[in-house]
């Protein structure tokens, strides 16, 4: 009792699942690294831990899906709530945009709109979630699939992605570690955090082995199309045949527009496995239970799919191929890290710390606190992506950030380097 009132009935909920979820998030990890900085460095912040180049103009989306958007607005038909699947014009345009490139038609009935990809991660899982259910995931991967696991019935069983073999899937061990109640592997392409683009002949035999086993496929294609290298980005769900797939995607990399929150969940599955086994029926219970993206920008969807021109996409590919190239090469001048590959898609790479070279280092997240108060550059740990001693370097960034930031990194780490 204080001051004759009855005691207070509520409390946070601290419960460990929760706690654990938020702190192994990218958000999580980043705003730690940010806790960090030294606020009396006038430099500017190099953000190279985050997957979001919208804050730089030479990154501005197209005019094409800005007046969409503000047309679309102005229609004021948009002003309504939208079905919790999405409304018929953005279903549509979204199977339509996919239908490109796929072996066989999918219709908006497949198509599910989503709050950006998170919340069709969220959704997927939730739908598969039950006592002693597991998920196979990727090592490295994006740690949001462990933190809506942790709160979601599933066990996460991990394997690995071979950085001396493009980063592909070891399929041993998939195999290795599946069993009766697991339920679906996860698949990025392109790949956050490695940048690895997988082939025709790889993701066919992931459809096969997922086959084999009795799961699903659910495949993160987020930065669809992001791809400059030698290898073409092909939709898992052009293997729908062989096995179900579950696609999520968005507009947020490609166009870059994170902010718009406006993603989809798309069901390639041309033998109907999914409809049958209700997995489709609790995707739409999932949705009538949760937030929608604002109809406007769903309004949008039809225009920005449809019409935004060839030369938008070129200069965004173009521009991350020449910022890879910088990357890449001022990486490997710098012998206190090491790159595996060269990166052919999405905006990361992966590079594994020499620790044996430095001192005062234990790791890679001393290395990125330390890194942040010093030279105010925000790099991504690799223990938060499941790789420890390693770190995510976003090189979507402007140009002259990116030499400014990667010359930052090397004079830190030469700083600390250990003595002779």
């Amino acid at each position: 009792m204080e001051n004759g009132s009855k005691k207070w009935g509520f409390e946070a909920n601290n419960s460990k699942a929760l706690m654990t979820a938020s702190a192994i998030t990218v958000r999580g990890v980043l705003n730690t690294l940010m806790a960090n900085l030294n606020k009396q460095d006038q430099r500017p912040l190099i953000p190279f831990g985050y997957g979001d180049p919208s804050a730089f103009p030479c990154f501005r989306t197209t005019c094409i899906a800005e007046d969409a958007i503000v047309d679309a607005l102005k229609s004021a038909k948009y002003n309504c709530y939208a079905p919790t699947v999405g409304i018929l014009p953005a279903r549509r345009a979204i199977a339509d945009h996919l239908n490109r490139d796929l072996p066989f038609k999918l219709s908006p009935d497949d198509v599910f709109v989503t709050l950006g990809c998170t919340q069709a991660i969220e959704v997927t899982l939730t739908v598969l979630g039950r006592p002693g259910a597991n998920i196979l995931v990727p090592r490295p991967g994006f740690p949001y699939y462990e933190a809506v696991a942790a709160i979601s019935n599933l066990e996460v069983r991990h394997f690995d992605l071979l950085p001396g073999k493009g980063w592909e899937v070891d399929l041993e061990a998939v195999e290795a570690l599946a069993d009766d109640n697991t339920v679906a592997i996860v698949v990025i392409n392109p790949g956050n955090p490695c940048g690895n683009v997988y082939s025709y002949g790889h993701l066919k035999q992931i459809a096969e082995t997922a086959r084999k086993i009795g799961i699903m496929v659910i495949a993160d294609e987020v930065y669809a199309h992001l791809t400059f290298g030698r290898t073409p980005y092909v939709q898992m769900g052009s293997f729908g045949s062989i096995v179900p797939v579950l696609s999520l995607g968005s507009i947020s990399k490609r166009w870059i527009v994170p902010g718009w929150r406006i993603g989809w969940l798309v069901a390639a599955d041309p033998n109907g496995i999914l409809q049958k086994s209700g997995v489709i029926d609790s995707i739409v219970s999932c949705l009538n239970l949760s937030a929608d993206p604002a109809t406007f920008i769903q309004g949008a969807i039809p225009e920005i799919l449809e019409n935004t021109k060839k030369d938008f996409f070129l200069k965004i590919v173009n521009l991350l191929r020449e910022a890879v190239d910088k990357c890449y090469d001022r990486i490997q001048q710098n012998p206190y890290i090491t790159c595996p590959m060269k990166p052919e898609g999405s905006m990361f790479v992966m590079a594994k710390l020499n620790l044996s070279l430095l001192e005062d280092i234990k790791d890679d997240m001393d290395f990125c606190l330390k890194l942040a108060k010093e030279e105010s550059v925000i790099v991504l740990p690799g223990i938060a992506v499941g790789l420890k001693n390693w770190l995510r370097i976003t090189f979507a960034i402007e140009p002259s950030s990116l030499e400014d930031g990667l010359g930052r990194m090397k004079s830190f780490c030469e700083r600390h380097a250990k003595k002779q």
